[in-house]
C-alpha cells in the first residue's frame, strides 16, 4: 500500500495545501506563481515602481544632474507639502476643489444615467435624441469654454456646469451600451412571466447593465478631476488648479508638483471608492482575474 497524499484546495481561502506544505495565497495566486514579486507583501506591489522612480529622482537631483528650479527633489516637495498643510492653505484649496468636482460629477452622472436609461429602453427616444448627443460628444470641451464664460460668466455655476458636461457622456454611453447588451432571451422570459416594466428594470435590465454603469462612473470621475483643472483657470481665487497656476506664475515648481500629487491622490481615492462599489455590488460575477 502506498502512502496516501492529502490534497486540499481552498477556493477563497488564504492558502493551498499540497502534501502538507502551505503556500501563501496572494490575490488568488501563490507566492511561487508571482515569482520574485512574491518576496514582497501584497500591499506593496503597486508601490514598487513609484518608490524606484522616487529614489532615482532624488539621486539625480542631489547629484546635480537636474536643476532644482526645473525639477525639485522629492524631499523639497514633501517639505513644501507639509508647510502648506500646516498653514491650512492646502486644506482650503482641497475643500473648494472637492465641492466643485463632486457637484459637477453628481449632476452630470445623474443626467447621464437617466438619459442613457430612457434612450436604452425607448427606440423612439434613441432615434430622435441620440444623434444630437453623439454630435455634441464630438465637440472638444475646451472649445466650449469661451461660450461658457459668455453665457454663464466666471462664477461657480459655469465651472460646475462644465464639469457636469464632461461627466455626462461616459455615464450616458456606458448606460446605453449596458442596457442594449441585456440578453434578449432573458428579456423574453420576463415577458412570459408577465413582469411589469418596473419589474423588468429592477430585476433584469439595471442589474445586467450595472457593470457598464459602474465603468461609466469610474470614467466620469476621472474626467471630472481632469476638467476641474481647466475650470479653475477661469477667474477663481481658490482651488487646486488655481494653486498650480499661481505657483507657475511665480516659478514655484515645488508647489506645482504638490498640486499634481494632490490631483493624483484624490483621483485615485475616488476611483478606489467606485471599485469598492463594484466589488460589493458585482460580487456575483465569476470573471477572469488574470
Amino acid at each position: 500500500m502506498g502512502k496516501s497524499v492529502s490534497v486540499s484546495v481552498s477556493v477563497k481561502g488564504s492558502s493551498q495545501t499540497f502534501s502538507g506544505k502551505t503556500a501563501p495565497n496572494v490575490g488568488g495566486r501563490t507566492a511561487k506563481d508571482l515569482g520574485w514579486l512574491g518576496v514582497f507583501p501584497f500591499w506593496t506591489h503597486g508601490l514598487l515602481v513609484p518608490f524606484i522612480l522616487l529614489a532615482v529622482w532624488q539621486a539625480a537631483g542631489m547629484s546635480g544632474l537636474v536643476g532644482k528650479e526645473q525639477l525639485p527633489v522629492p524631499s523639497d516637495i514633501v517639505r513644501r507639502f507639509a508647510e502648506l498643510g500646516l498653514s491650512g492653505e492646502l486644506l482650503r484649496h482641497i475643500g473648494v476643489s472637492f465641492v466643485r468636482a463632486a457637484s459637477g460629477f453628481a449632476l452630470g452622472a445623474l443626467a447621464g444615467l437617466l438619459t442613457g436609461l430612457f434612450t436604452g429602453i425607448g427606440k423612439m427616444i434613441e432615434r430622435t435624441l441620440d444623434p444630437s448627443l453623439q454630435m455634441l460628444r464630438t465637440v472638444p470641451l475646451l472649445a466650449l469654454i469661451p461660450l461658457f464664460i459668455l453665457w454663464f460668466g466666471i462664477g461657480e455655476f459655469s465651472k460646475i456646469l462644465m464639469i457636469s458636461l464632461a461627466a455626462f457622456f461616459p455615464v450616458y454611453l456606458n448606460t446605453f451600451t449596458g442596457i442594449r447588451g441585456v440578453d434578449s432571451k432573458l428579456y423574453e422570459v420576463t415577458r412570459i412571466l408577465r413582469y411589469s416594466r418596473s419589474q423588468q428594470l429592477r430585476k433584469l435590465i439595471i442589474p445586467s447593465a450595472l457593470p457598464h454603469i459602474l465603468l461609466g462612473l469610474r470614467l466620469a470621475m476621472g474626467v471630472s478631476w481632469l476638467v476641474l483643472v481647466f475650470a479653475e483657470l477661469m477667474g477663481t481665487s481658490a482651488g487646486i488648479g488655481y494653486m498650480i497656476e499661481d505657483a507657475r506664475t511665480y516659478s514655484n515648481t515645488d508647489i506645482v508638483f504638490v498640486g499634481i500629487i494632490l490631483f493624483a491622490c484624490v483621483g485615485s481615492l475616488s476611483d478606489l471608492a467606485v471599485r469598492a462599489l463594484e466589488k460589493r455590488w458585482l460580487g456575483w460575477r465569476d470573471t477572469f482575474k488574470g
